[in-house]
């Protein structure tokens, strides 16, 4: 049976992490499911995560390979982006009383600055460029 599942796999696409988001939204919603009464808003999201589990086995069994990574590459730069955000205001509250963030003017990248009152003068680390800024 391993070996006629082996075979039958050989050449498609397979699980990826973009198919772990979409097990994890879908088991989401089932729990979600159990506790709500109205039975027009269980149908939906039973409707939803129905299309999300066949969204699931056609990328697993798909043999357009390069496409199924475009989209997978697509999502984890999603991803990358967001958990940025979240690690960034994560690191802003846990250092707000000795470090302030100031942005670079010219590429846009926050840079965490010593919390130190007057007028600087700073180096970004990314592009080199030198700026002023005023720390309160």
């Amino acid at each position: 049976m391993k070996q006629k599942l082996a075979s039958f796999m050989y050449g498609r696409y397979g699980a990826d992490e973009l198919s772990k988001g979409i097990l994890i939204v879908y088991l989401l919603l089932a729990v979600v499911m159990l506790f709500i009464p109205n039975t027009i808003a269980r149908t939906v999201l039973y409707l939803i995560s129905f299309a999300l589990c066949i969204y699931m086995f056609f990328r697993m069994f798909s043999r357009n390979i390069p496409k199924r990574t475009a989209e997978n590459q697509k999502y984890l730069r999603v991803r990358r982006k967001i958990k940025e955000w979240f690690l960034l205001h994560r690191n802003k509250w846990k250092y707000r009383k000795t470090h302030v963030y100031r942005k670079c003017p010219y590429c846009k990248v926050q840079i965490r600055l010593p919390k130190v009152k007057g007028e600087h003068k700073c180096a970004c680390p990314k592009c080199g460029d030198s700026f002023d800024i005023s720390i309160k």
